[in-house]
């Protein structure tokens, strides 16, 4: 008989600086708190640790917590999550981490996946870890934060970048999308939105953090996009052409063009690709239907046009995807190992570009 392979949640550490945004510390818990394996086991552990041994833990409202894990929980987690501190003085001042908070991060084994929440990325760059890569954070702390470590591509426009073991994300909200993004790719979509639903939050959102930048409001007579985006969901099996979706808002192409990326954060034809991905991954996850009617139900005309769209997008083939996620949505591949296999989306942003 064969012995049942030993059960070992991933386990999650989410390292509380000193003046720690609340919101921002609940959003692992709450996201990585939910789903369950087949059995009904959790298919995650999360513990919030501080760079101290257990104690009080400042934040930026008019409380304190009480952390009961010290620097070595770092030492036993297989993804470390920073979130944003309002009191990083010289890492934010002078780009260099703190003696205890450097102490701390040397417990990370090698291999674990880092993730950071808003300028909780700071902290990893201090480390050296995003030098040479991709990284993004809030909007409104990007030119510092990219003056600070020259080394980092600092790429202001998404909601998160996933660079493999290393994923970053904007302001405070944009936690929900890096910790949806994070699940999904260990789990699959169908794991990922049954936890969105749960939280009443979306499971992808669409655009990056240009649309949250401040600007000049619009004249509130001014027509939206929005109808455009809903006829459009309902037809991505058809051919859509940028007119159609210009007329059914009455506006030129010209204007409608404009007009939509300053509300979705990017152009019309990136959304496309965006939406019929989602719906290719689902579809691929979800049913048996083969390849071939899968890249037809999701507008992308054949089975190699919606390759090189998997490829670009996910860094995986629409089989290795489908072989991925079918067994990790059942559960059957997740327990007792580390989730983060090597199909995972290396390179995916939290936006088209």
């Amino acid at each position: 008989m064969a012995v049942p392979e030993e059960y070992r949640p991933h386990r999650v550490a989410v390292l509380a600086l000193d003046g720690l945004i609340p919101f921002e510390l609940g959003i692992p818990h709450r996201i990585f708190s939910r789903p369950r394996d087949a059995a009904g086991r959790p298919l995650y552990e999360v513990v919030t640790c501080s760079v101290r041994p257990p104690g009080p833990v400042a934040t930026s409202a008019d409380f304190s917590l009480h952390v009961v894990h010290g620097p070595e929980a770092l030492a036993t987690a297989d993804t470390v999550i920073v979130p944003a501190s309002y009191e990083l003085g010289p890492l934010y001042e002078e780009g260099r981490l703190t003696d205890d908070l450097a102490g701390a991060l040397a417990l990370v084994r090698p291999g674990t996946r880092l993730a950071s929440i808003c300028i909780g990325g700071y902290v990893l760059a201090a480390a050296g870890l995003l030098d040479g890569r991709p990284a993004t954070t809030h909007w409104a702390h990007a030119e510092h934060f990219q003056r600070m470590f020259p080394k980092v591509r600092v790429n202001a426009e998404v909601l998160f970048i996933d660079d493999g073991d290393v994923l970053t994300s904007a302001g405070v909200a944009a936690g929900i999308d890096l910790c949806l993004h994070m699940l999904r790719r260990d789990h699959g979509t169908a794991v990922a939105n049954d936890v969105a639903r749960s939280t009443i939050v979306p499971p992808h959102r669409d655009g990056g953090q240009a649309q949250y930048i401040r600007r000049p409001l619009p004249e509130p007579q001014l027509a939206t996009t929005t109808g455009a985006r809903a006829w459009a969901l309902d037809r991505l099996h058809e051919p859509i052409q940028l007119r159609d979706m210009a007329e059914r808002e009455a506006m030129s192409v010209r204007t409608f063009t404009r007009r939509f990326r300053e509300e979705a954060g990017v152009s019309p034809g990136q959304w496309l690709t965006g939406q019929r991905v989602e719906r290719a991954r689902h579809l691929l996850e979800s049913t048996d239907l083969s390849v071939d009617q899968v890249a037809r139900d999701c507008g992308f005309g054949t089975a190699q046009s919606m390759r090189q769209h998997l490829q670009q997008a996910l860094g995986v083939t629409p089989t290795a995807y489908r072989r991925t996620f079918r067994a990790g949505a059942a559960g059957a591949d997740s327990v007792g190992a580390d989730p983060v296999g090597a199909d995972a989306d290396a390179g995916v942003v939290g936006a088209a570009d």
